[in-house]
């Protein structure tokens, strides 16, 4: 179904990024595509809007989920060639659920590969396998984009903190400080 605004809103993000700069100097994170938004009538169309974005107070971009990484790149060399000087945060969503990823990236226009399409084939009933892929296919996502000069990542976690928590560590990062145990 297609965005309608509400009579009383905004007619769409870089509206929303104006009104929100007219209330106070915020930082203003937009969400960009790198392969095309699926109501955008082209990736000219969706990187002029990425524009008012900027110009209406957007101070970085996170990308809609994707596992192309060659998508991301060339997106990333598009934007830059037109000028456009932001972060572009890559959004990475490690695989869970195969089919309602399939799902997700249908609506969003997200290219599955085929390679991901073999790797959880036959692991419905075996989430435990699926888990461990997951996690290693994230990281191996965000180490060859890391090798490009990405030094940022922006995961959609869909509320598993196990699997983010795997994914930063295969990555390097540690806590800093002991967490807190709040069932005590």
């Amino acid at each position: 179904e297609p965005y309608i605004p509400h009579p009383d809103g905004y007619a769409n993000a870089a509206e929303l990024a104006a009104g929100a700069m007219k209330i106070a100097p915020f930082e203003i994170t937009v969400g960009c595509y790198p392969e095309k938004h699926p109501d955008s009538p082209s990736m000219n169309a969706d990187i002029e809007m990425l524009k008012r974005k900027i110009d209406a107070g957007a101070t970085r971009a996170i990308t809609q989920f994707f596992y192309d990484n060659t998508a991301y790149l060339r997106y990333r060399d598009t934007i830059r060639a037109a000028g456009i000087d932001i972060p572009i945060v890559p959004g990475i969503m490690p695989v869970t659920n195969f089919n309602g990823m399939r799902r997700m990236a249908d609506i969003c226009g997200t290219t599955v590969p085929g390679r991901l399409v073999k790797l959880f084939q036959n692991l419905e009933d075996d989430p435990s396998t699926r888990r461990l892929i997951a996690a290693t296919v994230a990281a191996e996502q965000c180490q060859e984009l890391a090798e490009h000069g990405v030094n940022h990542f922006h995961f959609y976690t869909l509320n598993r903190d196990d699997l983010a928590y795997a994914l930063c560590h295969m990555l390097g990062v540690r806590p800093t400080v002991k967490a807190v145990d709040h069932a005590a």
